[in-house]
């Protein structure tokens, strides 16, 4: 955006003789078009087709009879779901703060200090005020200052112009378009006059005021009266006090010089009262006292009054949503890439630029507090020499509306605020690197899910053995994508928790413990090809954009993926394989109050109804038996629920994912940079390896008490085909009652658990 110090510099200058002569010349010329245009206000055809025929301002030739009132840049407000249903706003953005407003919506007194300071003779002139006009001219062809004599319609036609320059997304384009519709010329001033009367034709004296007080600036980023009450005085443009109102009216003059937000400044600061705006504030008041505006008893009370000013700064960019902000800015980055908000990323930006949209987001303020709440409980900002990130999303089952999203860091987009330290960054560590900036991180043994999926597609039973055993060397796995065989397996020997030597164990066994090997051996007797098929069935994908990778070792959580598409993923799995892609947005709408399409979810079968009763099954029991444990005890009131953990390489990573028949929640604490062992390493609040068992219970306690949750369908250990019920307290596992020890994701050892097994998690 172009400075707005350079459009409002004083114009003050020093005239030489030769100057003051050709200022002459200037006035003659002036004069002469000025005839010109009393002509063309008096006669409409004449104004409305331009003055080519009668040969005396042919420059007018390619100009409109006059300007569209267009859409002005106005901000954008991004809300979440209150307590009452009420949207509670999170954050504004603009590049201009304005709100427009409507005529009942103004006070008086600004509309009668405007005319009376701006345009005495608004109502009585067609466009351009001639005396004015020619004073002006007089006094700056003599050498004074130099003298502005614009009517209203004048200046709103210049800002106008000035606005359909700001709106080029191109900053260069933007600039030599301000230039030429400011530059300090009598031609200028001329084309100015000539789209002046077309506006008066056009539109009545009331329109053309709203529209200036719509559209004037009021310094920095303020533009508009009602913007301006806001920030200035903490107040609306319908119930501004005499002074007030006088003293906004005063910055339109000169924004730098009637600043009101400096309190420091030399020439107009606190220190001084204010002393120019107050000087220039009086003068427009005693202007409204000589044309009858206003009465001597409310003149000499607003004399009276000091100016003291209220900033109120207003809410504009994602870092004013405090801990939603991550969420906010997903919402952000929606809205500026989904191409349904325009054809391509130009037009796009030109929409936002334009704003005015209010945004209703699905994001649910009860949630969100726990999530917040859990995440300052439990995870730091900063760890000495660890770049700690903490992550928890929610997803709502069944409509993929995102309902929760924090971390465990400081938002800002703001370079010089990102170099204080890690407790700072731009990067969303829930989300994909389009909409955040993360290229995603390995989830460990949560990603396991998928292999047990496609081992019940496949027609294998949860009760049924496979070889388990620790290997040196497993050899090749099938891979229908890459042929029939891969052979890139070879000397690859992954291990459990505590070096166990491993055994026979049947699928729900091993996703029980969450045995690595286990889980290899049934991928042995699958397709890895059809796992990753499986997993992009349920919308999982790389959070970098890159294909899902199918090597052995992916079947124990290699992908680096998001958070919030892992709560999809088990949102899917919960709504019995039905899995809808994930939505930010429920309504838009427009500054006209009409609805405007947001995004939609997709929601697609996954997989059968009878597998996912399976998985309902196995995923039941590593809540109520398996390494899930203490995140199912934790949360109250109980309701059914499914999970599974999962911990990368040397406890680098460390998740819990899961979800009830409603909401579906990823709770993890993760390695932004560097290789900490999160077992040999404590918060305050306790171990760091456990941190997401003390998250996930605090999100899903709210849920559960907000939203319920009903029993899941579940299949017997037996073939899916035949659906067992649902089994809250446990039931009969034949895998045994102990859960494993909390293990170490891809890694290495096992630790047998009660009666059941050992594993990693």
């Amino acid at each position: 955006m172009v400075e707005r110090s350079k459009r409002n510099r004083d114009f003050a200058e020093t005239r030489t003789p030769v100057g003051v002569v050709g200022g002459i010349v200037g006035l003659i010329a002036a004069s002469t078009a000025l005839a010109a245009l009393v002509v063309a206000a008096a006669t409409p055809a004449i104004a409305m087709v331009g003055l080519a025929a009668s040969g005396t301002i042919g420059m007018f030739d390619n100009l409109p009879g006059y300007l569209e009132i267009d859409e002005l840049s106005e901000k954008s407000n991004i809300y979440a779901t209150g307590k009452d249903g009420k949207p509670v706003l999170l954050a504004s953005f603009y590049d201009q703060n304005r709100v427009e407003v409507a005529w009942n919506q103004i006070d008086q007194d600004v509309k009668d200090a405007t005319i009376a300071s701006e345009d005495p003779r608004f109502y009585d002139h067609g466009g351009v005020d001639i005396q004015g006009t020619l004073r002006a001219a007089v006094t700056t062809a003599s050498g004074r200052e130099t003298q502005g004599g614009s009517s209203l319609a004048q200046q709103y036609v210049k800002n106008v112009r000035v606005q359909e320059c700001e709106l080029n997304p191109d900053e260069a384009v933007q600039a030599d378009c301000y230039d030429a519709v400011t530059e300090t010329t009598i031609d200028r001033k001329i084309k100015e006059m000539r789209l002046a009367i077309g506006v008066e034709k056009r539109y009545s004296k009331d329109e053309i005021l709203l529209g200036y007080l719509n559209i004037a600036g009021f310094g920095g980023t303020v533009y508009g009266i009602e913007a301006a009450a806001n920030y200035y005085y903490g107040a609306s443009a319908s119930n501004l006090t005499l002074a007030q109102a006088a003293s906004l009216v005063a910055i339109v003059n000169n924004p730098v010089k009637f600043q009101l937000d400096k309190p420091n400044s030399e020439t107009n600061g606190a220190a001084n009262g204010y002393a120019q705006n107050l000087g220039r504030r009086n003068y427009i008041l005693g202007r409204m006292l000589a044309l009858g505006k206003v009465t001597r008893a409310q003149y000499d009370e607003a004399v009276a009054t000091p100016v003291e000013p209220k900033i109120v700064e207003p809410s504009t960019g994602c870092h004013t949503a405090g801990p939603s902000a991550y969420f906010c800015d997903y919402v952000k980055n929606i809205l500026q890439t989904d191409p349904i908000f325009g054809e391509d990323a130009e037009t796009r930006m030109l929409n936002f630029r334009r704003g005015g949209y209010d945004v209703y987001t699905t994001l649910d303020v009860d949630l969100q507090a726990a999530a917040d709440s859990a995440m300052k409980q439990n995870v730091p900002m900063t760890y000495p020499g660890w770049d700690v990130g903490g992550v928890i999303s929610s997803v709502q089952v069944g409509t993929g509306r995102v309902l929760a999203m924090v971390q465990n860091k400081v938002y800002s987009q703001d370079p010089l605020v990102l170099q204080k330290g890690p407790q700072y960054t731009s990067i969303n560590y829930n989300t994909d690197y389009v909409n955040g900036g993360s290229s995603g991180f390995q989830p460990g043994s949560t990603y396991k899910v998928f292999t047990l999926a496609q081992w019940l597609k496949e027609g294998h039973s949860l009760n049924e053995r496979v070889d388990s055993a620790v290997k040196s060397n497993w050899g090749t796995f099938r891979d229908s994508c890459l042929g029939d065989w891969n052979t890139n397996a070879e000397g690859w020997n992954p291990r459990n928790d505590a070096n166990e030597s491993g055994g026979n164990y049947s699928a729900l066994e091993s996703t029980i413990g969450s045995i690595n090997t286990g889980f290899v051996g049934m991928a042995k007797r699958l397709d890895l090809c059809g796992i990753r098929k499986t997993a992009e069935a349920f919308d999982m994908h790389r959070a970098d954009g890159n294909q899902l990778e199918q090597s052995p070792s992916t079947v124990i959580g290699t992908n680096e993926i998001a958070p919030l598409s892992l709560a999809v993923a088990f949102a899917g799995i919960a709504n019995n394989g039905v899995t809808c892609s994930p939505i930010a947005i429920d309504r838009i709408v427009g500054r006209d109050g009409e609805e405007v399409a947001p995004p939609k979810s997709t929601c697609t079968q996954s997989v059968s109804p009878e597998v996912a009763a399976g998985m309902h099954y196995a995923l039941r029991r590593v809540m109520t038996n398996g390494t899930a444990q203490q995140s199912n005890q934790n949360t109250v009131p109980q309701v059914p629920l499914i999970g599974k953990t999962g911990t990368t390489d040397f406890a680098k990573d460390t998740w819990m994912a899961g979800a009830s028949t409603k909401v579906a929640t990823v709770a993890a604490v993760v390695s932004v940079t560097g290789e900490q062992n999160q077992r040999n390493t404590s918060f305050d609040s306790g171990e760091a390896a456990t941190a997401r068992h003390r998250m996930w219970p605090i999100v899903m306690s709210v849920a559960a008490a907000k939203y319920g949750g009903g029993a899941f369908t579940e299949a017997a250990p037996g073939p899916v085909g035949s659906t067992g019920g649902d089994d809250a307290d446990g039931g009969d596992d034949s895998a045994g009652d102990g859960p494993g020890n909390n293990g170490n994701g891809n890694g290495n050892g096992n630790g047998p658990g009660g009666g059941g097994p050992g594993g990693d998690d």
